[in-house]
């Protein structure tokens, strides 16, 4: 949140120890949901409740960055059930929880890793995590030791037509393990397969510092005060880059998605720090190829999963910290999310009002999900408070201290923090009930899917696969792994995608059909559109369907609903839409 006060042509930002030298006529209250709030007040005699405003707000701000325990959900709800009560959602927080998510997948070569369950092979890793079956922990624990920040290869999703998604750090290129360590760490890059693929996660998309600066760009263009003309906005909406950075998001999560189903292989994402991009990335190839992973349910599992368990620096990334590595790749993801939403409307069970109420819980301190930077911070601070998160307020007439609550909060109890009505519209009405978990891929090894060459080692940089000799930096030869392939020539572009390459080569092989329920999205134009109800939410005259003012409006909007019933006529009936659905149903729905 960020606030200004403003005196005719002054405009001073509050912050915490800031002093005010003149009377201020209106404050400006900037959320980060990109509403603008103002408070004005008139001359005479208000100049006692402007101060006392005014220095609430700095006050506030001071007390924000000084803790972040402050919690929303009241006492009253928190105290709903048992002590015992389960989680909504599989907080992946015990060997069970993994277990059961490995058998879900049906990932038989892998099992539960328990090397890192007192956090000293890496704090920024879960306790448990899934590796080959033919490794020892003694293996992981040495290997681990030569990746980035301890994040050594470890299984993402298990494909189930064979293929394997794995995520890691980057290279410790100047460690110099031995021929068992070098051996161990080739082990679990392989995954059993013959065909690997290295993808280089971070080339051709953005860093940090990009999606951050482009963040700032559309904050302060969506605002109400925007200075900017209405003839230009839409230029300066592609000067932010913003739209930019979504079609290079969704354009590699399309190739990844490609190289997992064109062969049966191992496929490696490798990020520096295995801690953004990695987790965009790997959730967005889920989402594009598992019916699963786009129901309510699988929906929250993965995020909880691939960014919260995996240890992405919410609090960071969100600001929190007040250090200059702000980044909000969280919700550059949920944009990308809600573009294939829009692409694909029968494919989702959950609904835009679901990623508005998840990208604005990311700023709600109600729970410990989004307020910690690793799952050792996250661990530590509930067992410090006894395993849940108690808030006082001040229309309860017990103090923390005379109302225990035994309840681990976590941001999927949305019945906390929102009524039945609400949750309702979590669900999209669109969904087609067939595209249940399940009814496209089976158990075993497809048609569709081809056994790759022997012993291939791949390079996926700047959108082609490039043949490598090794798979570590450390042989006696130099590896391309070691030169960031930024530096490296960039290949040909092709004419043809690579799906075509991919299903279409080599030719002895033969034409393989697009595989079913893999999604492949258009990110090219206006293909990739502005999320209107996110960040124009403080703008109600440029609400699609709230308020069209005017005849063009009128126009635009009926074509949006045209465009949405073309898509959902051959997938849904009349009656689905008519259905009434049980919000706590719809939560615990594919569970």
């Amino acid at each position: 949140m960020g606030a200004e006060s403003v005196s005719g042509l002054s405009r001073v930002q509050l912050h915490p120890g800031s002093q005010l030298k003149f009377i201020p006529e209106e404050i400006l209250v900037h959320g980060r949901d990109f509403r603008l709030l103002r408070v004005g007040f008139e001359a005479g005699g208000l100049e006692p409740q402007a101060f006392q405003v005014t220095m609430a707000i700095v006050q506030a701000r001071a007390q924000s960055s000084q803790t972040h325990l402050y919690g929303g959900i009241t006492l009253s709800k928190a105290g709903q059930g048992s002590s015992s009560r389960k989680p909504p959602i599989p907080l992946l927080e015990t060997l069970e929880d993994w277990e059961t998510e490995r058998k879900k997948q049906g990932a038989r070569c892998w099992r539960v890793s328990t090397v890192n369950e007192r956090f000293d092979v890496s704090t920024s890793l879960p306790r448990y995590f899934w590796v080959p079956n033919r490794i020892l922990d003694s293996e992981v624990r040495r290997a681990f030791g030569h990746f980035h920040q301890g994040r050594g290869p470890r299984l993402s999703w298990h494909h189930p037509g064979g293929s394997d998604l794995l995520r890691c750090g980057g290279f410790y290129t100047a460690s110099d393990p031995n021929k068992e360590d070098i051996r161990a760490v080739e082990t679990m890059l392989q995954a059993g397969h013959a065909d690997v693929v290295l993808v280089d996660t971070m080339d051709e998309l953005p860093g940090p510092a990009d999606v951050q600066l482009a963040h700032l760009k559309l904050r302060a263009l969506c605002l109400p005060d925007s200075s900017v003309a209405e003839d230009k906005w839409l230029s300066a909406l592609e000067g932010t880059r913003w739209l930019d950075y979504i079609r290079s998001c969704l354009r590699k999560a399309s190739d990844v998605s490609v190289l997992v189903t064109s062969r049966v292989r191992s496929v490696v994402l490798q990020e520096r720090g295995d801690r953004d991009f990695n987790g965009l990335l790997s959730s967005l190839v889920q989402l594009l190829l598992a019916p699963e992973a786009r129901t309510l349910f699988g929906f929250q599992s993965l995020v909880q999963r691939e960014w919260v368990a995996a240890g992405h620096p919410f609090l960071t990334r969100l600001g929190a910290t007040g250090t200059s590595e702000e980044a909000p790749v969280f919700l550059l993801f949920l944009d990308c999310v809600w573009q294939l939403l829009q692409q694909f409307p029968a494919e989702f069970e959950f609904s835009e009002f679901f990623l508005l109420a998840l990208h604005d819980s990311v700023r709600v301190p109600d729970t410990l999900t989004f307020l910690r930077n690793t799952p050792w911070e996250r661990g530590k601070q509930s067992g410090q408070f006894n395993s849940y998160t108690q808030v006082y307020t001040p229309g309860n007439s017990q103090s923390p201290a005379e109302n225990s609550v035994n309840l681990q909060l976590s941001v999927w109890d949305w019945e906390l923090r929102y009524n039945n009505e609400q949750i309702l519209r979590f669900h999209n009405p669109g969904y087609n009930p067939e595209h249940r978990p399940d009814s496209w891929f089976p158990r075993q090894p497809s048609s569709f899917i081809v056994p790759g060459p022997p012993s291939s080692v791949w390079l996926f940089s700047r959108g082609a696969l490039t043949p490598l000799n090794q798979l570590c930096p450390w042989r006696d030869s130099p590896s391309l792994l070691a030169v960031s392939s930024r530096w490296l020539p960039r290949p040909a572009i092709s004419s043809e995608s690579l799906a075509d390459q991919e299903w279409g080569l080599p030719s002895h092989w033969g034409a393989c059909p697009l595989p079913p329920g893999l999604l492949l999205p258009g990110y090219v134009g206006p293909q990739i559109r502005l999320w209107r109800r996110c960040y124009l939410r403080g703008r109600p005259e440029a609400q699609m369907g709230l308020s069209a003012l005017t005849v063009s409006g009128l126009q635009d909007e009926l074509s949006c609903l045209q465009e949405l019933l073309r898509k959902w006529t051959p997938r849904v009936s009349p009656e689905d839409h008519c259905k009434k659905r049980d919000p706590h149903t719809i939560l615990s729905q594919s569970r």
